[in-house]
C-alpha cells in the first residue's frame, strides 16, 4: 500500500514538473485547443446539465469552459466540498462572479447559501478532474478520494470525461480497489476512449 502511494506521489510530482516547463503562451494555446475539442465533442454538446470543477494549479483550467457553457445555455453544476465528511454537494451555479467563494480546500466553490443542490442522477455529463491518466481511463487525482466516491454514484448513462494535457497522459496509473476510471479523456491533441 505504501509503495503504491509513493508511486502515485512520484507521478504527481513528475506531472507538475512537466507542466511547469510549459510557458504561459504554450499553456494558453494547449488550453484553447482542448476547449475547442471539448466543444466539438457530441456527448458534451448534447448534454444539458454539466458537472464541471474549478481547477487547482495542476488541473486543466475550467473558468473559460464554464463561461462558454453559459453561452451554450447549459446548466452548470459545481462541487462544494465538505472536508470533514470527505463528500461534496453538487450545486447549480448561474454566475461565477457572485455565486462562488473560497472553500475549505482553498479553491473557489459554490456558495451554499446562494446555490441550489442538483440531484446526482440529473447530471448528463461529468467533467472529472485529475492529475494523471492512462489510455485505459485510469485516473490519478489529488489523493483525497472525492471523485472516486462520486463516480460510482453517477448514473450509468452519465459520461465521465476527463480533461488533460498530453503531458498528463502516462503509460500506466497505479490503481487500487477504491480508484475509479473515466470513460473518455480529451486532450489538446485527441480524444481517448476507454476500451
Amino acid at each position: 500500500m505504501d509503495e503504491i502511494n509513493e508511486k502515485k506521489q512520484e507521478i504527481r510530482d513528475d506531472v507538475l514538473k512537466k507542466l511547469n516547463t510549459l510557458s504561459k503562451a504554450e499553456l494558453s494555446l494547449k488550453t484553447h485547443e482542448l476547449i475547442n475539442r471539448l466543444f466539438e465533442f457530441a456527448n458534451f454538446l448534447e448534454a444539458k446539465i454539466v458537472l464541471l470543477y474549478i481547477n487547482c494549479d495542476i488541473e486543466v483550467a475550467t473558468q473559460d469552459i464554464i463561461k462558454k457553457c453559459f453561452d451554450y445555455n447549459k446548466i452548470v453544476v459545481l462541487p462544494a466540498f465538505d472536508i470533514e465528511k470527505y463528500q461534496m454537494k453538487l450545486m447549480k451555479v448561474d454566475n461565477l462572479d457572485t455565486e462562488l467563494k473560497v472553500g475549505p480546500r482553498g479553491i473557489l466553490e459554490p456558495d451554499k447559501s446562494l446555490c441550489k443542490i442538483v440531484p446526482i442522477k440529473r447530471i448528463d455529463i461529468a467533467i472529472i478532474p485529475g492529475i494523471a491518466f492512462d489510455e485505459k481511463g485510469a485516473r490519478l487525482g489529488s489523493g483525497e478520494g472525492y471523485y472516486d466516491r462520486l463516480i460510482p454514484k453517477l448514473s450509468i448513462t452519465t459520461r465521465k470525461v476527463a480533461l488533460a494535457f498530453e503531458s498528463q497522459i502516462i503509460p500506466q496509473v497505479p490503481m487500487e480497489s477504491h480508484d475509479r476510471h473515466v470513460d473518455i479523456i480529451i486532450t489538446e491533441d485527441r480524444i481517448i476512449y476507454k476500451i
